[in-house]
């Protein structure tokens, strides 16, 4: 009778887990959202300010592990035949910085340039122009990232094939780098941090430098730019 009897018990205890999971399931089901993509209307409303916020407060999502449910079957639909996003981020090819999931953004929502580094070149430019100038986006947002590869191996000296005449892109952020004390090798994470720092400042100068179509819009007020490093860390965004 006893053998019986845990027997029955644990036949309970497992319908009742099962069951639960079932209720939970059910659930989340209902918290999925069915939110439609910006319209142009919804667009031209934003200011460069409220996208801003709009990033911080969805990196505040991810990094609290609360992030928006989506329909993504519907978002594509929907996006098919036209696109009006928010911003345009210019962020490392880092497999580890998944920039959409970083600020709880879906489809349609930002431009997305990646580059070893997130330097600016002339291609970076002209998507930043077709962004913003062309789509209507209202922020640049340059994000670096601690601990990023290309930076150590500016840092460093690396040569490989085209890495080389890659890093040479980075090589200035490196030299104006003179505040952190220690080795001037990639294992001073305080220099390695410094150089990320200026790496975006530096990005973020050169847009301004070498475009007249984005310095224009900027001195009108119709976008801003911005910079941020991301904490491997943590996954915050530390905007500049």
């Amino acid at each position: 009778m006893k053998t019986n009897f845990i027997t029955l018990v644990g036949l309970f205890l497992i319908s009742a887990s099962i069951t639960a999971q079932q209720e939970t399931i059910e659930i989340e089901k209902s918290k999925i959202l069915v939110e439609s993509v910006l319209s142009a209307e919804e667009q031209a409303a934003l200011t460069p300010n409220d996208v801003l916020n709009s990033l911080a407060a969805g990196n505040e999502r991810f990094v609290s592990n609360d992030l928006t449910a989506r329909d993504h079957s519907m978002q594509i639909r929907e996006s098919a035949a036209s696109q009006y996003p928010k911003a345009i981020v210019l962020s490392c090819v880092d497999s580890r910085v998944p920039v959409e999931d970083v600020f709880d953004k879906g489809i349609g929502d930002i431009f997305v340039a990646r580059v070893a580094g997130n330097f600016i070149n002339d291609d970076i430019l002209g998507s930043m122009e077709f962004a913003t100038k062309v789509a209507g986006a209202k922020l640049i947002l340059v994000m670096g990232h601690e601990n990023c590869g290309a930076i150590h191996a500016a840092i460093d000296g690396a040569k490989l094939g085209h890495i080389t005449k890659m890093l040479k892109n980075i090589k200035p952020a490196v030299k104006m780098s003179t505040v952190s004390e220690g080795p001037r090798n990639s294992k001073n994470r305080l220099l390695v941090h410094e150089v990320s720092e200026n790496n975006v400042k530096l990005a973020i100068s050169k847009i301004t430098k070498d475009s007249a179509v984005l310095r224009e819009m900027l001195a009108k007020g119709d976008i801003d730019i911005k910079g941020a490093v991301y904490d491997m860390d943590t996954g915050v965004v530390n905007f500049l």
